[in-house]
């Protein structure tokens, strides 16, 4: 599958409260949810769809937080992957 290259403020006017990464082509988000259980229920739902779209987060979970860095390393930077997977974990969230 290729990869459509696309800079973060391509991305970032496409999805909301995600924010550019500090010295590098990426963007990244804190998710909160009410306890640890609906955190990981989030990442296990995320993890599928990544392993669908052959792209994966880089991301950490402390209790209810999941902080998530997406970029695409193939392509050095940002791509239509990244914007997939943004739009999915908002949605995942808002459920």
């Amino acid at each position: 599958m290729a990869y459509v290259k696309m800079s973060p403020e391509a991305v970032l006017a496409q999805v909301t409260g995600w924010t550019p990464c500090a010295n590098r082509e990426a963007i990244e988000k804190r998710f909160t949810f009410s306890d640890f259980s609906a955190a990981f229920a989030f990442m296990t739902r995320c993890a599928m769809r990544a392993e669908q779209l052959d792209h994966h987060p880089e991301w950490s979970n402390v209790y209810n937080k999941v902080d998530v860095v997406l970029t695409t390393h193939d392509v050095g930077g940002m791509s239509d992957r990244d914007l997939a997977m943004a739009q999915f974990m908002d949605e995942v969230a808002a459920v």
